[in-house]
């Protein structure tokens, strides 16, 4: 195991050992204990009462970020001829079809986000195999597949961010950067619980909000306490 840089150990002196944290504490202090050079990203991970394996406990959704995540997301939008302009104009880093399919089925995923519309999804079918294990393919559940994909690009660069709870029925995504002040990842993750909240599943039994942790990308974890998300 490699030994602890200066800085690090600066970083962790900062940790109370066992204190659950309030969200205003922890947005400040996850600042405190990030010392990578980059800015790094600002994460949230919610452990929740819910059994994923069960279809009426499967926890998905889409949520906008009041100040965004930070990061540059690269749009690809797959559309007939009609739309790309206005695609382009929404902020659309790619927009095509043909040419885009073949690229994918190349090997080519360098990018983050891909729109499309209804009428197109057949053809996107034969790319699950590239797309699926990426977390690619467009899903109307996540507004990724719409008739309107101008405003899906506006929406996905603004801060839309979609996410899924996973086999161990935790909910883990980037809110924002460390170069955020500490009340843009406080706002930022407010928003993000309060819409688990409202996605809380009719089946789901006893405690729904199980654990909340922040962090950064190479930071400890802050335990948060739940009930300390709804404070002003």
């Amino acid at each position: 195991m490699s030994k602890l840089t200066k800085n690090q150990k600066l970083a962790l002196s900062k940790i109370e050992a066992g204190k659950t944290y309030t969200l205003k504490e922890a947005s400040a202090l996850v600042k405190e204990i990030t010392t990578s050079k980059f800015d790094a990203s600002v994460d949230i991970d919610v452990r929740l009462g819910v059994d994923p394996r069960k279809a009426n406990q499967m926890v998905r959704g889409v949520v906008s970020l009041p100040h965004g995540t930070g990061k540059q997301v690269r749009v690809l939008v797959l559309t007939t001829p009609d739309q790309e302009a206005a695609a382009k104009e929404a902020g659309a880093d790619h927009v095509g079809l043909d040419e885009y399919i073949d690229k994918i089925k190349g090997g080519w995923t360098d990018i983050d986000v891909i729109i499309t519309q209804p009428a197109i999804m057949g053809k996107i079918g034969a790319l699950g195999r590239v797309l699926g294990p990426r977390g690619l393919m467009p899903n109307p559940k996540s507004g990724t597949v719409t008739n309107d994909v101008a405003q899906a690009v506006k929406e996905v660069k603004q801060g839309k961010i979609d996410f899924k709870v996973d086999k161990a029925g935790i909910v883990h995504t980037s809110i924002g950067k460390v170069s955020f002040i500490p009340d843009q990842i406080r706002d930022n993750a407010k928003e993000f619980v309060a819409t688990l909240i409202k996605l809380k599943p009719t089946a789901a039994k006893g405690t729904y909000v199980k654990s909340i942790y922040l962090s950064s990308t190479m930071s400890p974890g802050l335990k948060i306490d739940p009930k300390s998300v709804d404070e002003i």
